[in-house]
């Protein structure tokens, strides 16, 4: 049995928090409770409301605000000799690092906190690094290296009963299913994690297993009425939470739906709102990946040839510059699609 889900990143003072509150109002207790304690020379309660305060800013997309945060919350725990929270402040600062496309970076401070959480006995946050690196892994495309530490996160969390890593982990491997090819594993496993994230209460992790389902259906079933139902539901708990990652990705899946659909206009139009979105929060994965959504619809709206595979081209550049290990495969998938071949991206990159 799974209890209800709880927000272990809000510490101190801040535990009465839901894992559900808005993130504007996490974002408003977490800074006046920082300030109280800075007031009074309270650095470990400092540090964990400032592990709040970055990670709110985070999942609204205010990068710089967060990056400044969770390396206040470091310093402060360090200063406190708190090695706890100085693991979570590690693991606040890898997830932003991921969430900007800084792979390496993000693998080096998670591997950091899952140490730092092994050091401190805090069997919380040295998980949440350990699914902060397969994550990322699983991000990049390199499904050999995490699939076995994706499943290992599964059994602990199921085995202590923990709805939202069993949800997020759930979620990881029927993503990876998904991306080859095993729709109705993946599917499945979407379901399950769907249907635990809504016992627990957990309004993100419903949000993304719904998401998740969306992209079954459209792919699978192609059924994109149904599919965008789905995306409407788990759009009410992004906005209701101010969820603006989750927000964007979802907007980027409804384009991938409409797409799939021949829709292309109004795919582009979603498209076009998501890169804005992603714009807006520096997150280069979002913002190629909506780029080549939009690209592909462009050209079934009568895009011009050589002005098609110029920017798939250049997108494919973006795409591994990031870290993306698969990214060649998606671009040549495109270019097939739209029947492009590959000479045609080469002659245009030489002219240039």
């Amino acid at each position: 049995m799974y209890g209800k889900a709880f927000a272990p990143e809000y510490q101190g003072a801040l535990t009465t928090l839901s894992v559900n509150s808005s993130l504007t109002d996490v974002l408003a207790a977490g800074t006046e409770q920082l300030r109280a304690a800075e007031r009074v020379g309270a650095r470990a309660e400092a540090a964990r409301s400032g592990l709040a305060v970055a990670e709110a800013h985070r999942r609204l997309g205010q990068v710089a605000d967060a990056d400044r945060a969770w390396k206040a919350s470091y310093r402060t725990a360090r200063e406190a000799r708190d090695t706890g929270a100085m693991a979570w402040a590690l693991w606040s600062g890898g997830t932003l690092a991921r969430q900007r496309g800084a792979f390496p970076l993000a693998w080096r401070l998670l591997r950091l906190a899952a140490e730092l959480g092994k050091q401190s006995g805090d069997v919380v946050v040295r998980g949440y690094s350990l699914a902060g690196m397969a994550e990322t892994g699983r991000i990049q495309g390199d499904y050999a290296a995490v699939t076995a530490l994706h499943e290992q996160l599964l059994a602990e969390a199921r085995k202590r009963g923990e709805a939202r890593h069993t949800v997020w982990a759930l979620e990881g491997i029927a993503q990876i299913h998904r991306n080859t090819g095993a729709y109705d594993t993946a599917y499945a496993m979407f379901e399950e994690a769907a249907e635990i994230a809504a016992r627990a209460e957990d309004r993100r992790g419903h949000a993304w297993a719904l998401r998740g389902l969306a992209d079954i259906v459209s792919v699978r079933d192609r059924d994109p009425d149904r599919a965008l139902a789905l995306l409407s539901e788990a759009e009410v708990s992004c906005r209701a939470m101010n969820l603006s990652g989750a927000l964007a990705y979802n907007h980027k899946m409804r384009g991938n739906v409409l797409y799939r659909a021949g829709r292309y206009e109004r795919a582009r139009d979603l498209y076009v709102q998501a890169l804005a979105e992603f714009e807006a929060m520096s997150e280069p994965r979002g913002r190629a990946l909506s780029r080549l959504g939009l690209v592909k619809s462009l050209a079934r709206l009568g895009r011009d040839r050589a002005e098609t595979a110029a920017e798939l081209t250049e997108l494919a550049s973006v795409l591994e510059g990031i870290g993306l290990r698969h990214a060649r495969e998606m671009v040549e998938r495109a270019r097939t699609e739209l029947g492009l071949t590959p000479a045609e991206g080469a002659d245009t990159e030489a002219a240039r």
